[in-house]
């Protein structure tokens, strides 16, 4: 009977610290495939697979899209590409962001949920916000594990949290514990009664990550329309009721959480801020000129109403700037939040 041989691991801010604690904990016949996925920066390479090779028992490494799956190994995605995981190989994929991220740890557990069913545990580790939680639902959906790294230790604890509150996870663990935990399930036998039996929607999402063309062009999303735009290309958003959560996707195929959608929707406010209050600096220069030009020329009434021009666009500038300064910290998205760029080599992760 096959066992529960395909590990799962997300997270994003402070799980680079957690997965270096965790990995030495695995041994090193470990009887299944261990694939992490980690919100790193999309322009700039990342040497996580060496250091997780050097602080633990496996080798890990970036894969070879259509590489097939080995157990005893940990694979991780290159920057600015999603990892997934189909029957016997791996697969990366340029695909739409979820969550503003490629790599998303939804797509990962996912895709490996559909694949898979109950063969699947999924570990969410530290990080912000609340990717991971539609994929760990998926996981418990087809039959899998839930794990989740106990928020008491998780640097950053939005993702676990998400998980725990959004998913019945089966065990909430401090790190020293996943490991042992991740040896013995990866040995239980799990019964496997013909092919599995995945839902549509699930099967559907699974495919749009891929970039599959039928799951692309087919008219039919799942869920409702919104009434909202996808902050990323403008399209139409669809609501998705999945239990507890609440997602959105778009046509195209970008999903988001609803706290991820409010983060990118204040990214944008501040965006759009910053466009009005620099054409209202222009507009105050500009007229500042033609004010002084109808001066020097001798033509005082239209110089006074340049002049009034110019102070109505100072004075709306000033109150836009007051605006983004109260603003502060409201909205920010995990990309505000995350840690910069590691020295020594270690990638950089983001919320």
């Amino acid at each position: 009977m096959p066992t529960r041989d395909i590990i799962v691991i997300g997270g994003s801010a402070g799980a680079v610290e957690a997965l270096i604690r965790l990995v030495p904990t695995l041994p090193a016949d470990l009887p299944a495939a261990v694939f992490v996925v980690v919100h790193i920066t999309p322009t700039a390479p990342t040497l996580l697979p060496a250091i997780l090779t050097r602080a633990g028992n496996l080798p890990a490494s970036h894969p070879v899209s259509g590489e097939p799956i080995r157990a005893g190994r940990i694979y991780i995605p290159p920057p600015d590409h999603h990892l997934l995981v189909r029957d016997g190989h791996v697969h990366l994929s340029r695909g739409p962001k979820e969550n503003a991220h490629r790599p998303a740890v939804d797509t990962l557990f996912r895709t490996a949920a559909v694949a898979y069913g109950p063969r699947v545990v999924g570990v969410i580790l530290s990080g912000l916000l609340d990717d991971g939680t539609a994929g760990m639902r998926a996981i418990k959906r087809m039959g899998g594990v839930a794990v989740a790294q106990s928020p008491n230790e998780a640097l950053f604890p939005g993702m676990p949290l998400s998980a725990i509150e959004n998913v019945d996870v089966d065990h909430v663990l401090h790190l020293k514990d996943i490991g042992p935990t991740l040896a013995s399930l990866s040995r239980e036998e799990v019964d496997s009664n013909g092919p599995l039996s995945v839902p549509e929607e699930l099967m559907q999402e699974a495919r749009i990550a891929d970039m599959d063309d039928g799951a692309l062009a087919d008219p039919e999303r799942p869920g409702t329309p919104a009434g909202l735009s996808c902050p990323e290309c403008n399209g139409t958003l669809f609501d998705i009721q999945d239990g507890k959560l609440v997602r959105f996707r778009c046509r195209v195929g970008h999903a988001y959480s609803t706290e991820t959608l409010f983060a990118e929707q204040g990214e944008h406010v501040e965006a759009a801020l910053w466009s009005a209050m620099v054409a209202l600096k222009e507009k105050a220069v500009l007229c500042r000129r033609m004010m002084t030009s109808m001066r020097q020329r001798g033509h005082e009434r239209p110089a006074l109403r340049f002049e009034q021009h110019m102070k109505d666009a100072e004075q709306r500038a000033t109150l836009i700037k007051d605006l983004l300064e109260s603003r502060g910290g409201n909205g920010s998205h995990g990309h505000e939040a995350s840690p910069t760029e590691l020295p020594a080599g270690n990638p950089t992760p983001q919320g």
